[in-house]
């Protein structure tokens, strides 16, 4: 272990605590040669990112080529705001002339993005088109639905699993690397009949991917593990990079872990960094294993550096947190604290129903917004999107902005589809699904004469040179040649970037009044696309990156903020991850919910559900509030219709305990006094009671 370096030579480190300043140092020498691996456990609010941006600039500062570092992360804005952090502490070096010379990290973004980029590099070596296109999910399941069509699958007696569960299914088989069966078996049981025909679906989806050159999403890691496992190509690639850094790795699934172990076997300049306790996204495929199993990868095992100084939450809120996870039956041990000053309790909050609970949501928001605390920085939390049906309800009624995070994905809106359809036809004439899209903008064009244009192109050589040519109603003639013109601007060589965006989007602009009702709304989403366009070099990257990385929601979900200097935040707790607010109210703090009775299958589901649990408490810096309905509502669950359901409370909040938390009944049973602490026996015993007749 390296011992903490001087801080009159090292300036830059001097805002660390000594634990960060560890995790940052060790290891790094003042030479280039990689260090052991090295397992960075980040509590929740420990500053994770402070640190890891901190190691990445030690590392350039004390002379590894910043072009021999990836620094991979879960999204493009991460990666930015990392090599942002990276640029502005390497940026004091420049003011002490005993520093070597500094410069940026040139790898730097998602496992996906950083896939696609190796890929464009190593096609010809792995049997791939350079110019391949990358589907987005809808387009993914737009070609999987043809090739559904073409086995007449549709068609069967009995109903074939829809398009979107195949190409779900598909993905959880590419990223857990797990067989067909099993798949079925853990995640869709009811499509288990279909296994055989599913393989003939995936083998034939795969075929067509190929014969058109694209790739899907999964693809992406998918042709990067398989290019690792050729020892020449892995070789040449891990030594591309002295140092690899990966952030959030509980968040890695088996693809990702295999690709990082075939270009570091020996771990060697391979860092990562996460918190097991905050691995809830299995159902990405993502596997907590990865980073409980990691040190055990290498021999001499990789040393584990443990970040628990909190610098998020009250001290209240991290007893009760801690004492949560603590009962997790496996984990890194650790336990947050913080020298922030509070004798508050989070509050377990007891209502009658969802009624009750809405209310007492409702009026605390409107409390604490009296008492100086913005709608913006307070959040209500829940397990799934529909939870908070009747609370959007009341927020609507009382005339109270918010903002939902889950919503329609930015990729998913129509307009947007239809301008990149015509983009990625325009650049890959074998994109049979953008292909299919873009022609049918035109009025008069429908789905048989635009199939029959795509197997004309697609069967010549010359391919779009070959557009002016194809059998067009006269009627449409004159609309053809000029979307010809756009196609043909888009693709021609002299043509720069944005420009050929500005063609198309102004083409098709002017076909969005015939298309859509509220065409005025939708154009603010593609002037937010040109926007987005303009920060891109070229069209290949632009396309790539907005489909790796789309923003968050249209304009017609996001348009709030626009309009209100103030709105709540509600979201699901898988959305909430890596957010953090003033007061967090987590919904149905019950068993049927947390852990939600969907997920209660195994052991390594209920733990997941634990640590979403864990999650959503430490969201919060100083108010934490916790509902436990008696009862509330479960729509169309089992075939039982839509019924309310008698709960308790969550079992990851066992009576032991219960002294973490202020306990707090609301309306009062007796005089009413809305918050007030049922502090006496009788109070107790009467709630206990209650709860007892419906158990």
């Amino acid at each position: 272990m390296n011992p903490p370096s001087d801080l009159t030579d090292r300036p830059y480190l001097a805002t660390l605590n000594d634990v960060q300043r560890q995790a940052v140092e060790l290891g790094v020498g003042d030479t280039c040669a990689a260090p052991s691996p090295l397992l960075i456990i980040a509590g929740a609010g420990t500053g994770k990112t402070n640190t890891l941006a901190h190691r990445v600039a030690h590392l350039i500062a004390t002379g590894t080529d910043p072009g021999k570092i990836l620094l991979l992360t879960f999204s493009r804005r991460a990666a930015v705001e990392m090599t942002r952090r990276v640029d502005r502490i390497v940026g004091q070096l420049t003011k002490h002339p005993h520093q070597p010379a500094t410069g940026q990290v040139e790898w730097a973004g998602t496992f996906h993005s950083i896939g696609a980029k190796l890929l464009r590099e190593f096609a010809g070596r792995i049997g791939l088109a350079p110019g391949f296109t990358i589907h987005d999910r809808s387009d993914a399941e737009d070609l999987m639905n043809l090739v559904r069509h073409d086995l007449a699958f549709s068609a069967k007696d009995k109903r074939f699993p829809l398009k979107g569960t195949c190409l779900a299914i598909y993905s959880t088989v590419i990223n857990t690397q797990a067989s067909i069966g099993a798949a079925l078996q853990s995640n869709y049981p009811w499509c288990a009949q279909w296994e055989t025909e599913l393989k003939q679906l995936f083998a034939k989806y795969v075929t067509a991917k190929q014969s058109q050159q694209v790739l899907d999403y999964d693809d992406l890691l998918l042709y990067w593990s398989h290019m690792v496992r050729d020892p020449d190509i892995a070789r040449e690639i891990g030594d591309r990079f002295n140092h690899v850094l990966v952030d959030e790795y509980q968040d890695t699934n088996h693809l990702q872990a295999a690709i990082l172990l075939a270009m570091k076997p020996e771990g060697r300049g391979l860092t990562v960094v996460g918190d097991d306790a905050q691995s809830i996204y299995a159902f990405r495929g993502a596997t907590v294993r990865n980073i409980l199993d990691f040190p055990t990868h290498f021999t001499p095992a990789a040393q584990i550096v443990t970040l628990e100084r909190n610098y998020r939450s009250t001290p209240g809120i991290l007893d009760a947190a801690n004492r949560v996870i603590a009962l997790a039956s496996e984990r890194f041990s650790k336990d947050l604290w913080t020298t922030r000053p509070s004798s508050q309790k989070p509050v377990l909050v007891s209502v009658k129903d969802d009624a009750d609970q809405t209310g007492y949501i409702v009026e605390q928001l409107l409390l604490r917004r009296e008492e100086g605390i913005k709608l913006k920085s307070q959040a209500i939390l829940f397990r799934t999107g529909h939870h908070s049906a009747r609370l959007e309800i009341e927020l609507t009624r009382r005339n109270i902005p918010f903002v939902k995070f889950g919503g329609l994905k930015f990729l998913e809106a129509a307009h947007i589809k239809d301008v990149l359809s015509v983009l990625r036809w325009a650049q890959n004439p074998r994109d049979r699904v953008a292909g299919f899209r873009a022609i049918q903008l035109l009025a008069g064009i429908g789905p048989k004469t635009a199939g029959r244009i795509m197997e004309n192109v697609a069967a010549a050589e010359e391919g779009m040179l070959l557009l002016a040519e194809q059998p067009i109603p006269e009627s449409v003639r004159a609309a053809w040649l000029n979307f010809i013109a756009t196609i043909t601007y888009a693709t021609s060589t002299s043509t720069g970037w944005p420009a050929a965006f500005d063609r198309v989007s102004g083409w098709y602009q002017d076909q969005m009044e015939r298309i859509y009702d509220d065409a005025a709304i939708r154009r603010q989403d593609i002037d937010q696309l040109a926007r987005i366009a303009a920060t891109f070099p070229t069209q290949e990257r632009f396309l790539t990156e907005l489909t790796l990385d789309p923003p968050e929601a249209t304009s017609d979900e996001s348009g709030i903020p626009l309009l209100d200097e103030d709105y709540l935040i509600l979201s699901t707790i898988h959305s909430a991850k890596g957010q953090e607010w003033s007061a967090v109210t987590v919904m149905n703090v019950v068993d049927g919910c947390i852990p939600s009775d969907l997920a209660t299958g195994s052991t390594i589901e209920i733990e997941e559900e634990r640590r979403l649990l864990y999650v959503a408490m430490t969201r919060a810096k100083d108010t934490l509030d916790l509902m436990v309905p008696q009862r509330f509502y479960v729509a169309q669950q089992s075939g039982l219709g839509d019924r309310h359901v008698y709960a308790s409370r969550s079992r990851f909040i066992p009576h032991r305990l219960l002294e973490s938390f202020q306990q707090v009944t609301w309306p009062l049973p007796t005089d009413g006094v809305v918050g007030t602490p049922q502090s006496s026996k009788k109070a107790i015993d009467l709630a206990a009671s209650m709860r007892a007749m419906w158990e």
